[in-house]
């Protein structure tokens, strides 16, 4: 069953209710010291109280009893089957943690392909030494000379011994956006005999962001899908997944 709009939702899983230490249940004190974060409550139907959790980053509903003695740990479902711990989820756990990533990436030490005021930005994680990498900066050209989208190239060394250098030497060079573009259609890497210090701390971050979001190979790519949910892919894209990501071919 698809998920119903966000107007149509019963109003008990739309009001989000502020949650600390003190005022947890017994049952989730003790799912806390065995590792569970909690990041909010919500009101749920059935005298139950819903509360929105993740372990290792994996988002899961909790749902105490009306004594506030028993927990049950899995999702909710109405008579229609409608599952009912999407939205609380989305709104407490992956919406924050989504917003909080986009906001690493604009920190990151990104090279920008594209117009500054294109309606769609699209992260992607760039080894110098990648094929497949130099396959999507080719294929997104149209929507990039479209003025519909501007990658953010966030450099990363992790495919040869060169590219840490490689990568720091594009973002050290005076036109980032034009060396990074000479690179891609087939012009080597002009490697700086010193590397600035603070761009090689930045590629270490970058590849610390990488990890995190749990991508292992390049091109990583990030983007957003309406509403702001943040998607990721690995790899050139098939032509469908390519529509996704970059949208409606100009």
């Amino acid at each position: 069953m698809p998920a119903l709009p966000r107007a149509l939702l019963p109003a008990y899983l739309l009001v989000p209710l502020a949650v600390s230490a003190e005022e947890l249940p017994a049952p989730l004190q003790a799912l806390e010291a065995q590792g569970l974060d909690m990041h909010g409550r919500f009101e749920a139907p059935g005298g139950l109280t819903g509360y929105a959790a993740s372990a290792q980053g994996q988002p899961m509903t909790v749902f105490v009893t009306a004594d506030g003695e028993h927990a049950v740990i899995g999702n909710l479902v109405d008579a229609e089957g409608q599952n009912l711990s999407q939205a609380p989820l989305d709104r407490l756990v992956r919406a924050p943690k989504d917003a909080e990533a986009w906001g690493d990436l604009e920190q990151s030490a990104w090279i920008a392909d594209g117009a500054s005021g294109a309606e769609r930005i699209v992260y992607v994680f760039t080894d110098p030494n990648c094929p497949y990498c130099r396959q999507f900066w080719q294929a997104a050209r149209p929507w990039v000379e479209a003025g519909k989208v501007q990658l953010r190239h966030v450099m990363v060394g992790i495919l040869a011994a060169e590219s840490p250098r490689q990568a720091v030497s594009l973002l050290a060079d005076d036109d980032p956006a034009a060396a990074l573009a000479a690179h891609e259609r087939g012009d080597p890497v002009e490697v700086l005999d010193a590397l600035p210090r603070s761009l090689e701390l930045a590629l270490q971050e970058n590849h610390n962001l990488m990890d995190g979001l749990g991508l292992v190979a390049t091109p990583g790519i990030v983007y957003r899908q309406d509403g702001g949910r943040l998607k990721t892919a690995q790899g050139m894209p098939q032509e469908d997944r390519l529509a996704e990501i970059l949208g409606p071919r100009p």
